[in-house]
């Protein structure tokens, strides 16, 4: 028999789900229409959400249980059936609803092309903003497969309008070269020999900055579940080293996670998402007074 009972992020209490009572906001987007390669991140979320009942929600680092900050799950905002336009459309429409809230908006794909709504949302409420793009891939395609929404081109319209820092950088196409914003793109060939890279990345960012996450900008060996894996990615420590740098220096105002595949016989990846996303948070509410 199927409960009834409303579901929560981490099997939280209620207490601390309710949208007047929550600082965090989270958004799923099971989407997927666009990916070209592996398709099923449309099903990331529910493997996501499912992972994360099994989470241990006192995080050691920072001695903290952010889940005490509140987090609202959004009902469902899409079904994979609808047109990509569409689903861009519900996205920028929800992530405004909840910026209009003052929430800390968060998100999970779905693949990539669910974070051309949303950085759009946030481009209209902040001003001095930044993109924090962290990816195997470089996405910056003005159209493809005959539509600019096209998860290879995610991050096109966003490097028209803001600063786009993008790292973890080992796969491009000759014709993205044209849009790459000079000295903005850290090459995973490079981070390798640069002990300085992520004071350099920061210093890139503004004051304000989104971040997107595509999974793939880990090395397949921690994530595999995932659409487009390359080898030669992060780790992840090195990953989160970076990430709560960024938290300390600048002002976070959101970010998404996507391109989680989930694969029935390796659920490490599902896991490895829910334990960032959590990480990302944990750094978010113990950094924000500095920015306050």
């Amino acid at each position: 028999m199927k409960s009834n009972q409303k579901k929560t992020f981490a099997g939280i209490s209620k207490k601390y789900t309710a949208l007047d009572k929550s600082e965090t906001v989270l958004i799923t987007v099971p989407y997927d229409y666009t990916q070209t390669w592996k398709k099923g991140s449309k099903k990331g979320p529910k493997a996501f959400l499912s992972a994360a009942e099994h989470m241990e929600l006192y995080d050691i680092e920072t001695n903290s249980e952010v889940y005490r900050k509140g987090i609202f799950l959004v009902p469902s905002i899409i079904n994979s059936s609808i047109s990509i336009k569409k689903m861009i459309e519900k996205v920028y429409n929800t992530t405004k609803k909840y910026l209009s809230k003052e929430k800390f908006i968060t998100l999970i794909g779905g693949d990539h092309s669910i974070s051309i709504g949303s950085i759009r949302a946030f481009g209209e409420k902040y001003t001095n903003l930044s993109i924090l793009h962290m990816d195997a891939h470089t996405d910056l395609r003005p159209i493809y497969k005959g539509s600019p929404y096209n998860h290879a081109c995610s991050m096109h319209e966003a490097s028209q309008k803001h600063p786009l820092i993008q790292i973890g950088i080992r796969s491009m196409d000759i014709v993205e070269k044209k849009y790459l914003q000079k000295g903005n793109v850290f090459y995973m060939h490079k981070i390798y020999k640069n002990d300085s890279w992520m004071h350099d990345a920061i210093h890139k960012l503004s004051k304000n900055v989104f971040i997107s996450i595509d999974i793939d900008v880990f090395d397949p060996s921690i994530a595999p579940s995932t659409g487009t894996p390359e080898p030669g990615g992060l780790f992840w420590y090195t990953a989160l080293k970076f990430f709560k740098k960024v938290f300390k220096n600048k002002n976070v105002i959101g970010f998404d996670i996507v391109e989680l595949l989930p694969n029935q016989k390796e659920s490490s990846t599902d896991f490895l998402a829910v334990k960032l996303y959590y990480k990302l948070l944990s750094y978010k509410y113990t950094e924000m007074s500095i920015h306050s």
